[in-house]
């Protein structure tokens, strides 16, 4: 993150790191309909890329691999949501919050179960307080957040965490490692809540995180509820999956809903590696060598 210059040509940098579910277990349903999840959730250091700066009236620019396939529409993206929100709450709370100028780097793929939309907004909330020099209290950040989606307030966070309910309960967790890692997607949409119709068992057994003498001994020992629904509705999640292990990953699952899979190597030299030899094999489909960043003890 950065600032630069004075506040007339000031340039606020965020990172939207993406999100990755290295558990998800799926816990139950409330009445409204929501699934209650448990949560281990770490976020990769790759991820989109957003400028904040003065403008004389709001502007929105995309560019990077995925911004053409970006919405701009206030209704639908969650930059401009976020931004709408959060100018209704400074404003309402006395401060001001006058025209800017957004530019989203869309790095990550759309609806691919790796955040990229929630991990945008939070970093739209986290960019414009520092432009609008704006304070607000906790309670009413967090509930812009989860306005903004259930994703939005471990996005907030961006370190090693546990999330529960609906992902509004966080935990952080300390001591998770950083992990060298492969993304990969086949760019292919799965629908979330189809994912969740085809769930079979919706009242499964919480996380139990358990001595964590191995973290990735208890990473295995967790599930992803969600992968096989998903793997049925897109069966090419099983092929990802298999190209991962078959490139030397130690461990391998999909994050949230899919499409995205994530191979854990033993170094970064290695998952950079693999991530060649993939994008060689398949380069229609999205590969990201990148590893995960660390907690705060």
């Amino acid at each position: 993150m950065s600032e630069n210059g004075g506040e007339s040509d000031a340039i606020v940098s965020e990172d939207a790191f993406a999100k990755i579910n290295l558990a998800l277990h799926v816990t139950g349903q409330r009445a409204d309909g929501y699934h209650l999840l448990d949560m281990l959730v770490t976020f990769a250091e790759h991820g989109d890329r957003l400028e904040f700066s003065p403008a004389q009236s709001d502007e929105f620019a995309l560019s990077g691999r995925f911004g053409d396939a970006l919405g701009s529409e206030s209704g639908t993206n969650l930059v401009l949501k976020a931004r709408d929100l959060l100018r209704q709450a400074v404003v309402d709370a006395g401060g001001a919050a006058p025209p800017v100028r957004i530019s989203l780097q869309k790095n990550l793929p759309i609806a691919s179960g790796i955040g990229g939309g929630s991990a945008d907004a939070a970093a739209t909330v986290r960019g414009l307080l520092r432009l609008w020099n704006a304070a607000l209290p906790e309670n009413v950040i967090d509930q812009i957040a989860l306005r903004l989606g259930a994703d939005v307030p471990m996005c907030l966070v961006s370190k090693p965490l546990i999330a529960r309910g609906i992902g509004e309960t966080i935990v952080r967790v300390g001591d998770l490692p950083s992990f060298a890692m492969v993304l990969a997607n086949p760019l292919q949409a799965v629908s979330t809540p189809e994912v969740f119709r085809k769930l079979a068992t919706k009242d499964n057994t919480p996380l139990d995180i358990g001595s964590r003498r191995s973290w990735l001994a208890a990473i295995g020992s967790m599930r992803n509820d969600l992968e096989q629904p998903a793997t049925a509705i897109l069966p090419v999640i099983a092929e990802v999956s298999a190209m991962l292990k078959d490139s030397g990953a130690t461990f391998v699952r999909m994050s949230g809903s899919g499409a995205t899979c994530f191979g854990i190597f033993d170094s970064a030299a290695e998952a950079e590696a693999a991530a060649r030899a993939l994008h060689s094999r398949r380069p229609d489909w999205y590969f990201q060598a990148t590893t995960t960043r660390v907690g705060e003890q």
